[in-house]
């Protein structure tokens, strides 16, 4: 058998045994997860016809985040995260049953289906904690990076496939097929949860000690990082002006480009496609030297790629930019993920982790109802290239700090 260590980095990490079963059990469920996701917001489209609407559905699966990841990461930090994830898994799968049934039934309107999806997003802050922690645990410190990125390859590459499946599952057998097929993979994940052998990380005794104040503890850390609070600071503003585009595909899809779900189907397998590529390329790279730039980079050219996704009426030339968008939106999450986790100890990796979670999927929850009820008076493509220009006044604001963000990041890695 070849020694691992001479596999190129990209493969080096699935010699690991705990590694490989994880992202055997998650991959195929976050390709169903986002054939549920293009479901639910073509459903929520046929039912409305309102990007107001849409922007209320994404905020439902994206606003308890907010409330709730911080929380949930500080619970992560006490308890052992693979049995976690396999109870949100349970908890998933009935939901996805229950999407199911409803819309085989004919009994799904929009406030049922908003229910729905706000129970998803209550239990995500978990799944998404207990991920965090999970994989950074089944490799040696040196493939962090390389662990993260493929972990953000597998889910970025589930964008292009799963809407891709959706695109053809849906004309043929109805929005509900989407959800009874995430059921399967979510028990599916439960399965190869079942066979992980995670040791416990070292962890300082906690008995007595409130959550809140473990929450705290964690605010205060990142306040007083030097590289990560202005990282997400950045990462914040690009989450709520930014992130948005992609909740507004399905009005996008119906209203600038009148493609139906086919073009639905195209646009967010697009945006998928380039972070798919993102991924992949900071995964080969294998390293961490020079990422702040890279991040800052990505950050300009997300919003040149908005700018150019909402000037034309082409659909053919908005998946052009909609695989630049999907590129650089990765690039700047991915980047940041795998500085922070290379920063972090286990004992503070839940609970900072969890305020990643509050930034990058929570603070969309802001612009999809803000940018929503915009677009409703001044049309999609205005709101959102002035949450370009935006954008890029944050950039302008990060710039200047470069040097001692980049300085601090890779000084804070040298001593681990």
């Amino acid at each position: 058998m070849r020694d691992p260590a001479t596999l190129p980095p990209i493969l080096r990490v699935f010699a690991y045994r705990q590694y490989a079963l994880f992202m055997g059990g998650m991959t195929p469920n976050l390709v169903t997860l986002w054939m549920q996701r293009v479901g639910i917001g073509w459903l929520a489209w046929e039912l409305t016809k309102s990007p107001t609407w849409l922007g209320i559905i994404a905020a439902a699966d994206l606003a308890p985040v907010m409330f709730i990841a911080p929380i949930a990461g500080a619970y992560t930090d006490r308890t052992d995260p693979v049995r976690q994830q396999m109870w949100t898994q349970w908890f998933n799968a009935g939901l996805s049953l229950a999407l199911t049934a409803c819309a085989f039934t004919g009994v799904l309107n929009i406030w049922i289906l908003f229910l729905l999806v706000l129970c998803h997003g209550s239990v995500h802050p978990f799944v998404s904690t207990s991920r965090h922690a999970i994989v950074p645990r089944t490799v040696p410190r040196a493939e962090f990076a390389t662990a993260i990125a493929l972990d953000s390859a597998l889910f970025n590459g589930s964008r292009f496939v799963g809407p891709a499946l959706a695109g053809l599952m849906i004309p043929l057998w109805g929005i509900e097929s989407t959800f009874m097929v995430n059921a399967v993979t979510c028990l599916w994940f439960v399965l190869l949860l079942g066979f992980m052998r995670l040791e416990a990380p070292a962890r300082p005794p906690r008995a007595g000690r409130r959550i809140l104040s473990d929450v705290i503890e964690s605010f205060a850390y990142v306040r007083a990082h030097i590289a990560i609070g202005p990282m997400f600071i950045l990462l914040t503003v690009i989450s709520i002006l930014m992130r948005p585009v992609q909740d507004m595909l399905p009005g996008f899809a119906g209203a600038v480009f009148d493609s139906g779900a086919v073009g639905l189907a195209w646009l967010t397998s697009s945006m998928g496609v380039g972070a798919m590529v993102s991924a992949a390329w900071i995964a080969t790279r294998g390293r961490l030297d020079g990422l702040t730039r890279i991040v800052l980079a990505g950050s300009g050219g997300l919003a040149l790629a908005t700018l150019g996704f909402v000037a034309t009426g082409e659909l053919w030339v908005a998946v052009i930019f909609g695989v630049l968008s999907g590129f650089t939106l990765n690039t700047v999450s991915t980047g940041t993920q795998a500085l922070t986790q290379s920063a972090l100890s286990d004992e503070l990796r839940g609970r900072v982790m969890g305020l990643y979670t509050v930034i990058y999927r929570g603070t969309p929850a802001i612009g999809a109802l803000g940018l929503g009820a915009l677009a409703e008076v001044f049309g999609l493509r205005w709101v959102f290239a002035g949450a370009a220009l935006g954008c890029l006044v944050a950039l302008a604001w990060v710039l200047p700090r470069r040097r001692a963000i980049t300085a601090a990041a890779e000084a804070e890695r040298r001593v681990e």
